[in-house]
């Protein structure tokens, strides 16, 4: 009986043990415990220098925990943890642009900007649960769905490819934003690091209130979810091992989060780095398409682990260097 319970247990969760999720959440809980009490105990403005180590911090942390997958069940599941890992980090650069044209577009002072960040984090956690897990049910169920996410990566990569370049987008275009601006009660500027105000103690009618920041929390949680779309069957295509997906992803994005305040410092650098992430969708389209056709053995031929790997790490490093050496000329950055 206890044999069949132990069974039963380590059936969960997408075959995974239960084990294995508790640890790796108590890992998740820990660094974002150990973000908010110790690193970022009070507001202040995260400069350049000071999210370069963060952001070096949760990379080491990623990497370690790819490096015991590795160890743990063998190199095969270590490269594909690792692989989807750098898809993740690179598909979710674009991710950076967005939220610097929300905070700047709401006029979220730097001081905040992280906690903004901070919070939002809870919510991708919950929100990547809940979109791998369906994602992986499909799969499991439906292997053709494979197809589907491959033409859908093929042709947003074309898409960015082709498309043109409309300047900076304004978030007065943006629906969400105009929805909430008519039904949420805002208050007209900010108060502090709140999210939530009595209106009562601000000369505002009574009840509760939603402050700006709690208005850039949503964007940033929205556009989070829109870049999920591309990034999770992206994954999909390097491995369908639930756990492997789901892990590569959150700690990715929490580096990324880190990593934020340097970028956003940056920005303009990056102009031609949206070719190299087309060419990164277009590359995992037809890779994840294969992997559909080779279950069905209409074609023999797939693409190994390894050389997504190392394609798409070429990818991400040719489109930083050439963005950097085109605006070479830019004015310089502080690493302040």
């Amino acid at each position: 009986m206890k044999d069949k319970k132990m069974e039963w247990l380590n059936l969960l969760f997408a075959g995974t043990p239960l084990w294995m999720w508790l640890m790796f959440m108590g890992i998740v809980t820990a660094l974002l415990l150990f973000d908010l009490g110790v690193l970022n105990k009070d507001d202040h403005e995260i400069g350049v220098k000071e999210s370069l180590k963060l952001s070096a911090f949760y990379i080491a942390i990623g990497l370690a925990f790819g490096g015991w997958v590795w160890w743990y069940r063998g190199g095969d599941a270590g490269m594909q943890y690792l692989t989807g890992y750098l898809v993740e980090k690179s598909l979710s650069m674009d991710n950076i642009f967005v939220m610097s044209l929300i905070f700047s577009g709401m006029a979220v002072p730097r001081l905040y900007q992280h906690r903004v960040l901070f919070w939002g984090i809870l919510g991708v956690i919950v929100l990547r649960a809940v979109m791998i897990g369906l994602g992986a049910v499909l799969v499991a169920e439906f292997k053709w769905v494979l197809v589907l996410f491959g033409l859908f990566l093929l042709l947003t990569g074309i898409k960015m490819l082709l498309g043109k370049d409309e300047g900076h987008p304004s978030l007065d275009d943006n629906k969400l934003y105009q929805w909430l601006r008519r039904h949420l009660r805002l208050t007209p500027t900010l108060h502090g690091h709140d999210f939530l105000v009595r209106g009562e103690q601000h000369g505002l009618s009574r009840g509760w209130w939603a402050t700006p920041l709690l208005f850039t929390l949503i964007l940033v949680e929205s556009a989070d979810l829109v870049f999920a779309v591309d990034s999770i069957p992206a994954i999909f295509a390097i491995t369908q091992d639930p756990f492997l997906v789901y892990t590569s992803n959150i700690f990715a994005i929490l580096g990324l989060r880190a990593l934020y305040f340097a970028l956003s410092a940056m920005v303009h650098r990056f102009e031609y780095l949206k070719y190299s992430l087309a060419i990164v969708l277009v590359f995992i389209g037809v890779k994840v398409g294969l992997v559909y056709l080779n279950d069905i053995q209409l074609v023999q031929f797939h693409i190994p682990t390894g050389v997504s790997l190392v394609v798409t790490l070429g990818l991400l490093i040719s489109g930083v260097l050439y963005s950097l050496y085109k605006t070479r000329n830019a004015p310089g950055d502080s690493l302040s």
